[in-house]
């Protein structure tokens, strides 16, 4: 019999029940107890939905509250000093803590870090290694899951991150050190998990090892076969599994290690079966993921068993067929989106789906396609329908790609000249301070555009609510004295969704959530055809609340390739293709905004190093795509309008060029939960432009003391000069209350003022004065002026 599995599942629910069971208990609305009973029910739900589509095994374990990454720092007692953990069994509010900085319980922390999984736009929370770091078993929520799911009748298979993957994507801290002399001892206690599982009857453990799909260091990919030599006793049988990519250098580690199956991703790299048949051993399992785990498109069912017959007949039981990789990726059920356009759901999958298409292919694998003929017919239908649609392909933005010139992607001078024309034009003091766009959007607010969606409130109406919204934003934004405004984007329900309803080409569900961090949930755009502007997006706001202020106001835009990457992307064209459509799109925003008199226009690129490749070998083409796109997208403005950019949780060290390349007159980025770390790839490669790093973390609900925002900016000189600096949050505030939102801004405000006053030098005599990459002068004393913050 060919095994059905699949790796994951989504967690948040269909109705998105965990992040409210969440956002409730944090709040002090509910107790602890009724977050696991929602926890507990979520669980058996998707556990049944999975039996009942024909698995013959469920994933368990890779439920989190938050991230299945920070589930493993627990379980391994990986908990950094400041959160002041000493006990046996390490608590629910203190991984609250770790995650974002606050619970109902424990004094509030800085929380961890947090960065991008692989390629993927979810969110993980970095392990923090000490020198000295011990581990030991410290939680007993896996072995509680799998007693559970047995309990309900359930076969369950554990999951597990590897422990060289664990390492991989863990931080060090207190020194420099080398990650791999922890290995020993975290094995030790992966030994003891495996032994508990075994005593609990588990068959087999799916133990997730996807670095191997990256370039790995030699000295990583030795430790391989050691370590799991190591968990070769007492244990249940292993699959290794790999998702993201092609194993390529990997390949023989993967194929020979110690242990009982393995899976590749034939989705995003069909390429790699017939090495991998040909390296591994004839006893192992081989697991084949097939139905796309990354993206939302149907399954070509009978494209796939063509792929499928001849292996089956060459492994017999040892093939098992699976999702490429878990479903955490997609939205829940399809059978909620009655709404959707009839032809373009048809041609559609969500994670429901996606398992019944595992279990159909291993049926018809079995008992042969009679079996199963009428899936197949539907699926047939499906897909012929999709290949031959004529709201697919248009002609005139085929045409406008190609026929796109050199020219469309350069600004008309270089930064130097266009920052005199920009300073001229805004006379920004020292230390310009801003947000990045969005402020939060109140109860009210969403109940509005609730209402308007469902018919229930009138336009006219509805754009009053928006005005008075935006005329408050802009209000308090003078109130508390920032120097560039935003409108606080008041009519956006998400920043790609916005957009992609006013482009062609672009469809969408009602309830297509998917998890990006904790209890934050995306409803990605569905790209289906080629994209086009039929008119303006964001001018009548942006002039609006220009009207209102003598001061500049930035208009927003959300960049190509961020749109590309957060979208579910259609698969039948280049992404290279797609992104430059959208480019166009913008481009002609962007143009219209300045027309309109908005001078200052920010295009975020929050994704830009999300959707560079796992493997260097590709960087090359993508990045020279996607930087294209993002200059096609500014390239018709005049020197005095101003760019910015905007992008968040990513490393940068190895793409300093690239970003170079954009060729923004500011750019924005993440820095705070680093500790102001990431500027130091700005430092090393000498970046040419303005920057603003984020002075406070707002992805946490602790409001930052004016001295350590002081601190921050103080380290931040001695990366970056002053006169190119800007002062301003990590991100969009739209998530957070306007009660912390105030006195976060205030106080941010008020650093500026103090650094300002400090340094004694306006902003436009800096550049004659001061010798670059020199700390800011501190001719008067400030109190905890001090670059520890």
């Amino acid at each position: 019999m060919t095994i059905a599995h699949n790796l994951g599942f989504p967690r948040i629910g269909v109705g998105r029940e965990l992040k409210w069971a969440l956002e409730s208990y944090w709040a002090g609305k509910t107790t602890q107890a009724d977050l696991l009973t929602t926890a507990a029910n979520l669980r058996a739900q998707h556990w049944q939905l999975q039996r009942a589509a024909g698995l013959e095994q469920v994933p368990v374990g890779e439920f989190s509250f938050y991230d299945q990454v920070l589930d493993h720092s627990l379980m391994f007692g990986v908990v950094p000093p400041r959160f002041g953990e000493s006990s046996e069994r390490i608590g629910l509010d203190t991984y609250f803590r770790m995650a974002r900085g606050r619970a109902p319980s424990g004094e509030p922390a800085a929380a961890c870090e947090m960065t991008k999984w692989f390629d993927t736009n979810y969110h993980y929370i970095v392990p923090e290694l000490q020198p000295d770091q011990r581990f030991r078993l410290a939680s007993d929520k896996l072995f509680a899951e799998v007693a559970e799911a047995q309990a309900q009748g359930f076969s369950p298979r554990p999951v597990l991150i590897g422990p060289l993957t664990y390492l991989w994507l863990a931080k060090t801290k207190g020194g420099d050190f080398d990650r791999l002399k922890l290995l020993d001892p975290l094995v030790g206690v992966y030994q003891e998990i495996l032994a508990r599982l075994n005593e609990q009857g588990v068959d087999w453990v799916q133990i997730d090892e996807p670095i191997l799909v990256l370039d790995l260091p030699t000295e990583w990919l030795r430790m391989f076969e050691g370590s799991y030599g190591r968990l070769a006793g007492n244990r249940p049988r292993l699959l290794l599994t790999t998702y993201f990519g092609a194993l390529e250098g990997s390949l023989h580690v993967a194929c020979h290690l110690p242990v009982d199956g393995l899976h590749v991703d034939l989705v995003r790299a069909p390429g790699q079966l017939e090495p991998v048949l040909a390296k591994l051993p004839g006893h192992k399992v081989l697991s084949v993921g097939v139905v796309d785990g990354r993206n939302i498109w149907r399954t070509d069912l009978t494209q796939e068993l063509d792929r499928l017959e001849p292996l089956r007949e060459r492994l017999g039981e040892r093939l098992w067929v699976a999702p490429s990789c878990s479903l955490l990726h997609v939205p829940v059920d399809l059978a909620r989106e009655e709404r959707l356009d009839r032809g373009i759901r048809s041609w559609l999958a969500f994670a429901a789906q996606k398992v019944a298409e595992v279990a159909v292919l291993c049926r018809a694998l079995d008992q042969g396609r009679d079996a199963v003929a009428e899936v197949l017919a539907d699926s047939d239908r499906a897909a012929q329908s999709r290949r031959t649609s004529p709201d697919i392909n248009r002609a005139e933005v085929r045409k406008r790609v190609s026929e796109l010139g050199a020219d469309a992607a350069r600004r008309r001078s270089s930064y130097s000249e266009r920052a005199k024309a920009q300073r001229e034009r805004y006379p920004l003091p020292l230390y310009p301070t801003t947000t990045i766009g969005s402020f939060p959007q109140t109860a009210e607010l969403r109940v509005a555009r609730r209402d308007f969606k469902n018919g229930r409130l009138d336009a006219a109406s509805y754009e009053t609510v928006l005005r008075e919204r935006i005329a408050h934003d802009v209000q308090v934004q003078e109130r508390w004295g920032l120097d560039v405004l935003v409108h606080g984007e008041a009519e956006r329900n998400d920043m790609v969704e916005y957009f992609g309803e006013q482009l062609d080409g672009f469809a969408f569900s009602r309830n297509g959530w998917v998890q990006s961090y904790g209890s934050r949930c995306v409803k990605p755009p569905i790209i289906y055809g080629d994209v086009a502007r039929p008119g303006p997006m964001t001018v009548a706001w942006t002039t609006y609340a220009q009207s209102l202020t003598e001061r500049p106001m930035k208009g927003m835009l959300t960049g190509p390739v961020t749109m590309l990457q957060w979208s579910f992307a259609r698969d039948d064209l280049d992404r290279d293709e797609i992104a430059m459509q959208i480019a166009l799109a913008l481009r002609d925003e962007v143009i219209d905004l300045e027309k309109a008199g908005i001078g200052i226009i920010q295009i975020d690129e929050p994704a830009f190093r999300e959707g560079l490749p796992l493997r260097r070998a590709a960087w090359r083409d993508y990045l020279d795509w996607a930087t294209r796109a993002f200059r096609v997208s500014a390239g018709g403005v005049a020197d005095s309008t101003q760019i910015h950019t905007h992008m968040c949780y990513s490393e940068f060290n190895d793409i300093m060029t690239a970003i170079a390349e954009l060729d923004a007159d500011v750019i924005t980025i993440e820095t705070a939960r680093s500790d102001m770390e990431l500027l130091e790839a700005f430092s090393d490669f000498d970046y040419p432009n303005e920057i603003g790093p984020g002075v406070y973390d707002i992805h946490s609900p602790n409001v930052p003391a004016t001295e350590e925002i002081v601190g921050r900016v103080v380290k931040a000189t001695r990366s970056i000069p002053a006169e190119r600096l800007w002062i301003n949050p990590d991100c969009g505030l739209k998530t957070r209350g306007w009660k912390e939102v105030e006195a976060s801004l205030r106080n941010m405000v008020g650093a500026a003022r103090l650094l300002r006053d400090a340094s004694g030098q306006p902003r436009e005599t800096a550049d004659a004065e001061r010798t670059p990459h020199s700390p800011v002068p501190m001719d008067r004393p400030i109190v905890s002026l001090t670059a520890d913050g």
